[in-house]
């Protein structure tokens, strides 16, 4: 069962991670119907312990390449803070989806002299962090 969800309506939805540097929404989450939790009980069965901002950042002088690393880096930190949660513990996506907050790659483009010629440098970062609530199952909630 996943342990990673995000808001869809009234539900939080399990979901996987999909960081795809061709997708229009770079970091996106893919649904994966296994498990949901109803918002209004969110706190009645779980407690928050901390909330995790991931970010990420890369560089070079191909941009597709650059971007997929970036996302790549923001995904294994992201699958690290979800794996440091303990036993029933789940991982809810805090960004809304769409929003202001949403997690997106911003792109800065330099010019650098590479054996005599012209070159692009991209440079990318995740702005603003990847936010990610970890919480722990209350022992006293009987569902889910």
């Amino acid at each position: 069962m996943s342990n990673v969800y995000s808001r869809y309506g009234a539900n939080y939805q399990s979901v996987s991670f999909n960081f795809e540097a061709k997708s229009l929404n770079e970091v996106g989450f893919r649904r994966d119907h296994q498990a949901s939790i109803p918002v209004n009980k969110r706190d009645e069965w779980f407690q928050l312990t901390k909330t995790v901002e991931v970010t990420a950042e890369a560089e070079g002088g191909v941009q597709f390449e650059v971007e997929q690393q970036l996302l790549d880096r923001l995904e294994e930190r992201a699958q690290a803070a979800v794996d440091s949660l303990p036993l029933g513990g789940v991982a809810i996506i805090e960004n809304e989806r769409g929003g202001l907050d949403q997690p997106k790659p911003r792109q800065s483009i330099g010019n650098v002299v590479l054996e005599g010629e012209n070159r692009f440098h991209f440079t990318y970062r995740i702005e603003p962090p990847l936010r990610i609530g970890l919480y722990r199952r209350r022992k006293e909630s009987g569902a889910f």
